[in-house]
């Protein structure tokens, strides 16, 4: 299976989201599971990479022109995959994954997740997106969400579309291993 994981870039955020992360690199690789991500050297983008090919396994950089050009990109990219900018980047990583996992990250990480999740409920795939909630990280978006579809601004329910997890068991679990 290829993992897309949609996190941030920056290094100054909580430590034990990195801890985190590098066990789910590590999980994806024990599981034979490729890792699709945006080929940065900064932040969860790189600590992603490093564990899960330290832990053996492929990572797939998608990587725009501009990073490229600034030298950001991983040295942990098995397969990199050139791109023009992020509207291009969004949609080779949806083409080149099976699921999404969306770790903390910002605006950037907001929008791959809306992305995929709004081409998800138009029809355009069947492929499902998972907040990983380290330490309650994407609560207040989970609220926002509930509150929309209560004032009926979404059609059906969101988590049709957005699964939440607490754990690697947990995605597990939401992807039946």
């Amino acid at each position: 299976m290829k993992i897309c994981v949609f996190c941030s870039a920056n290094q100054q955020i909580d430590p034990a989201f990195f801890e985190m992360t590098e066990e789910l690199g590590r999980w994806a690789a024990e599981n034979g599971h490729s890792i699709v991500y945006g080929g940065v050297n900064q932040g969860l983008m790189e600590c992603v990479a490093k564990a899960s090919k330290e832990g053996g396994g492929r990572t797939i950089g998608v990587v725009p022109m501009l990073v490229e050009k600034t030298g950001r990109t991983s040295d942990f990219v098995d397969v990199e995959i050139p791109c023009d900018n992020l509207s291009d980047r969004k949609q080779l990583m949806m083409d080149q994954s099976d699921v999404f996992i969306a770790l903390p990250g910002g605006i950037g990480t907001l929008d791959e997740v809306f992305t995929v999740a709004a081409s998800a409920t138009i029809g355009y795939h069947q492929k499902t997106v998972i907040l990983y909630n380290m330490k309650g990280f994407w609560d207040s978006l989970i609220a926002l969400l509930d509150d929309l579809q209560a004032k009926g601004m979404i059609r059906g329910d969101w988590r049709q579309y957005i699964k939440t997890a607490d754990s690697i068991e947990e995605i597990g679990r939401i992807l039946r291993f």
